[in-house]
């Protein structure tokens, strides 16, 4: 009789989040547009010095993923956040990231943001990057339409038509 072979757990793992997420997630189509660079830098005067706070751009993240998938609630949002692959990878945490306790990210949300127009910034510029795509792909479309009434190159009209808004609503 042989002896009982064991297998010696791995001392370290690579983990990739990346590769852990779906490619047509909609959140990967949202964070295309996302652009939060700027965040901190106005929020600033929200902010005292002395003891690290929640960071601002994890704070609009976790509440961007609220807002898409449709959970209301704030402690559930930070235990989502906690569980799920893809919304640690939205957010930007690691695996080993920490996620702020819900009354931290409450009383985040209600006292800082509230004063300020932050919310709104985002939005907007989230829409001057989408804006171009739109229109771009509009303008050819609206292009091939007297190409479309032609016997010869009708069927060509409209398969790139067709083509044009299937390609820009996978690219959104």
């Amino acid at each position: 009789m042989g002896e009982r072979q064991t297998d010696q757990p791995a001392l370290f793992y690579e983990f990739s989040l990346e590769r852990h997420v779906r490619g047509d997630h909609l959140l990967r189509s949202i964070d295309r547009f996302v652009d939060l660079g700027g965040i901190r830098e106005q929020l600033r005067p929200f902010y005292s010095e002395g003891r690290p706070s929640v960071d601002p751009e994890l704070m609009i993240r976790m509440l961007i993923v609220g807002y898409c998938m449709g959970i209301r609630s704030e402690r559930r949002l930070c235990e989502e956040v906690h569980l799920n692959l893809a919304y640690r990878w939205f957010c930007r945490l690691g695996l080993d990231g920490a996620v702020p306790d819900h009354s931290t990210f409450s009383k985040n949300r209600h006292g800082r943001f509230r004063d300020c127009e932050l919310l709104r910034h985002v939005f907007e510029a989230t829409v001057r990057r989408f804006r171009p795509i739109v229109l771009t792909a509009l303008a050819a479309v609206l292009a091939m339409i007297p190409l479309s009434r032609s016997v010869f190159w009708g069927p060509m009209a409209v398969a790139i038509m067709g083509g044009l808004i299937v390609a820009t609503v996978l690219t959104l």
